[in-house]
Order: C-alpha cells, then structure tokens, then sequence
C-alpha cells in the first residue's frame, strides 16, 4: 500500500507546473497596492490629476491581469 501511494505521490508532483511567474506577478500586485495606499495615506491629493489617476489605474489593471492569467496558466 505505501509503495502505491508513493508513485501517486510522484505521479502528482510530475504534473505540477512551476507557479514562479504567478508568484512574481502577485507579488509585484501586493508590492504596488502598498505603494499606492501608502501614497494616498501620505498625500491626500494622490495621484494629483487625471493624467496621473489614469496612469495609476492603467498599471493596476495591467498588474491585476497579469496576475490573474498566470494563475490560470499555471493551475493547467
């Protein structure tokens, strides 16, 4: 019994996929929230126009889809 569950073991650790680009888009997700926040917590007036405002969000959509497709690219 315990040599079965052993090649299962090593049969499911064969068809994980390296999950490094979700771990590296989420982490620059998690980075930049902070900033932002913390730039708003810092400067009320943040981001101070609508060029700005519009940069801001243009780079969290951006982040946020990356994230999200490589955790779908990864999970297949």
């Amino acid at each position: 019994m315990s040599t079965f569950a052993l090649i299962l073991a090593e049969i499911g650790k064969a068809d994980e996929g390296s999950k490094t680009a979700f771990y590296i888009a989420g982490g620059a997700l998690a980075a930049w929230a902070v900033l932002v926040s913390l730039a708003g917590i810092a400067r009320p007036e943040f981001p101070g126009n609508a060029v700005a405002a519009r940069l801001t969000m243009l780079v969290s959509v951006a982040l946020v889809a990356a994230a999200m497709s490589t955790a779908i690219i990864t999970s297949i």
